[in-house]
C-alpha cells in the first residue's frame, strides 16, 4: 500500500522540524548531564592540568560510568576573571591569586563563602617566586638584593595583568620592608629599582618564560618555583640554574566552582568532583611531580627532598591581607602606578 500524500508531507515536515526540535531540547539535555566542563586557569599551569585531567577523566568514568572531558583555558588570572564576567562559561577556576576569585564573588559568579568549601582555604597546593638564571649563574644572583643591581636585567610579567607578577612585586617589597626595618620610603625605592631593571613586561607568566628562554632576554626570570624547576628540566641543553631566595612570599593557588555557570549548565556535581580530586593522593602526587608544594602531609613528605628550604612570609602578615594589598599597591593610582610613573 502506497503511503498517502498527507503522510508523506507530515513525515517531511517532521524531518524538517527535527533539527529545530533538537536545538530546543539539546541545551536542557546538556544542562542536565554535561559531558564536558571548562577549567579557566593561570598562564603557566597548562602542563599541570593536562596531567591532572588525564588521570581525572578515566577515574570519573570508573566512578560514575559517565564520560567527561575537561577543557582548559589559560591566561593571566585577572584576564580570566574578566572573561568569565564577559561570558566565558568556565565551570571551575583554578587561579593563582585570591583577589581574582573575590572579584568573581563580588560579581555574583562565585559563592561568597567559596574559601570554606574545600580544605586549606580552597588552595590544594602552593609555591612562591623563585629565580631562574643562565648557565653558571654569571651574575652571581643569590637573593632579592642582587635583582636591584645595575648590571642585572630581569624578566617577569606585568603586575597589572598577572597574578604571578603581583606575587613577585609583593615578595620583593616584603623583603625590602624586612631589610630596611619597615622603612616604607626605602622599600618604595627598592621596588622602583626592581621594576626599572625589567627588560620586558609580558602579560602572563608563560610569555615571560618565552622571552627569557627563547628570546634570551634578561639575566633572571622570576616566576613561581614550579615553573622555574619545570623550565630547567625542559631545557637541559641550556643548563639553567634554579635559585631559591632565602625568603619569599607564599603563593596560594585557590580553586572554586563558578556557581553561576554550573547552575546554568547542570554541572555542579562534576565540577565539585573535579576540584575535590585535586586534593586526593593521586591529584596531589601529580601536582608534586610537576614541582608544586602540596598540602597532603604524606605526599609532601614523599617529595620533600625535591625542594630547597625557604622561609615564606604571608600577604596577610606583611600587607594586612589581599584586599589591603590590592587597595594600596594595585588599584588605579596605587603604589604600583606611582612607582611605574616615577621610573
Amino acid at each position: 500500500m502506497r503511503p498517502s500524500r498527507r503522510l508523506i508531507l507530515t513525515s517531511a515536515l517532521a524531518a524538517a522540524l527535527a533539527p529545530l526540535a533538537f536545538a530546543a531540547i539539546a541545551p536542557q539535555a546538556r544542562a542536565a548531564e554535561p559531558n564536558q566542563i571548562l577549567n579557566a586557569s593561570y598562564d603557566v599551569a597548562r602542563e599541570l592540568f593536562e596531567a591532572e585531567n588525564k588521570q581525572f577523566e578515566p577515574a570519573y568514568k570508573a566512578k560514575t560510568g559517565k564520560e567527561i572531558k575537561v577543557n582548559q583555558s589559560h591566561a593571566g588570572t585577572s584576564k580570566q576573571a574578566r572573561s568569565i564576567v564577559e561570558g566565558l562559561e568556565a565551570d571551575v577556576v583554578t587561579f593563582n591569586q585570591i583577589t581574582d576569585i573575590t572579584f568573581l564573588a563580588d560579581k555574583g559568579y562565585v559563592a561568597k563563602d567559596w574559601q570554606t568549601r574545600l580544605p586549606n582555604g580552597s588552595s590544594p597546593w602552593y609555591s612562591f617566586p623563585a629565580f631562574l638564571v643562565r648557565e653558571g649563574n654569571p651574575k652571581n644572583v643569590k637573593n632579592w638584593d642582587d635583582l636591584v643591581r645595575d648590571d642585572v636585567k630581569l624578566v617577569f610579567p606585568n603586575p597589572k595583568t598577572s597574578g604571578n607578577a603581583r606575587y613577585t612585586y609583593l615578595a620583593a617589597y616584603a623583603f625590602a620592608l624586612e631589610k630596611f626595618n619597615g622603612d616604607v620610603a626605602k622599600a618604595d625605592a627598592f621596588a622602583k629599582k626592581l621594576l626599572s631593571n625589567v627588560v620586558v613586561f609580558d602579560t602572563g607568566g608563560r610569555g615571560a618564560t618565552t622571552s627569557f628562554v627563547e628570546r634570551e632576554q634578561g639575566d633572571v626570570l622570576i616566576t613561581f618555583e614550579a615553573e622555574v624547576i619545570g623550565v630547567k628540566d625542559a631545557y637541559k641543553d641550556k643548563n639553567f640554574q634554579v635559585v631559591v631566595p632565602e625568603v619569599s612570599l607564599l603563593a596560594e593557588f585557590p580553586v572554586a566552582v563558578v556557581d553561576k555557570v554550573v547552575d546554568k549548565r547542570g554541572s555542579r556535581q562534576v565540577a565539585t568532583d573535579y576540584l575535590t580530586y585535586l586534593y586526593s593522593p593521586e591529584g596531589q602526587k601529580i601536582a608534586a611531580e610537576l614541582n608544586n608544594r602540596v598540602v597532603d602531609p604524606k605526599v609532601a613528605e614523599e617529595f620533600k627532598a625535591k625542594f630547597a628550604p625557604v622561609r615564606l612570609v604571608k600577604v596577610e602578615d606583611v600587607f594586612g591581607g589581599w584586599a589591603n594589598a590590592q587597595k594600596t599597591h594595585f588599584a588605579s593610582g596605587g603604589k604600583l602606578d606611582e612607582l611605574f610613573v616615577a621610573q
